[in-house]
């Protein structure tokens, strides 16, 4: 049988891969030493994610979309949120008059800009 001689990049995958395996087999022998250094938690995934389960999505309207909304819709003075399917308000925008609006969010400029027309914000939150 006779051995037919390799081709130079062959030869050159097969070092870098003895090259890699060798780095590999040295993690590996340190791997236990790490483990009694730091635990089990210096390998793995880290960092801060809010499980889905606690994470709650916000409804937000800005005042321009809900004066808009007031005059579509034709709503009186006294205004509820949720049952529009909304949970903030936010500043952007004005208001044409004063609305006493419900809310479970408002922001602190959004609350400034109604109460500047008279209106009022009972924000639960």
């Amino acid at each position: 049988m006779v051995l037919e001689p390799k081709r130079r990049d062959e030869v050159l995958v097969t070092k870098a891969v003895r090259g890699w395996l060798v780095q590999v087999k040295e993690l590996i022998k340190k791997k236990p030493t790490i483990l009694k250094l730091y635990g089990n938690s210096y390998f793995g995934k880290h960092g801060f994610k809010i499980p889905k389960k606690i994470k709650k999505d916000i409804k937000v309207i800005n005042l321009d979309d809900l004066q808009n909304l007031i005059n579509k819709k034709n709503l009186k003075e006294d205004i509820n949120l949720s049952e529009l399917g909304y949970d903030k308000i936010l500043s952007n925008g004005n208001l044409s008059k004063k609305y006493n609006i419900t809310c479970s969010y408002c922001s602190k400029k959004a609350k400034e800009k109604i109460e500047k027309l008279g209106g009022t914000v009972n924000a639960s939150i």
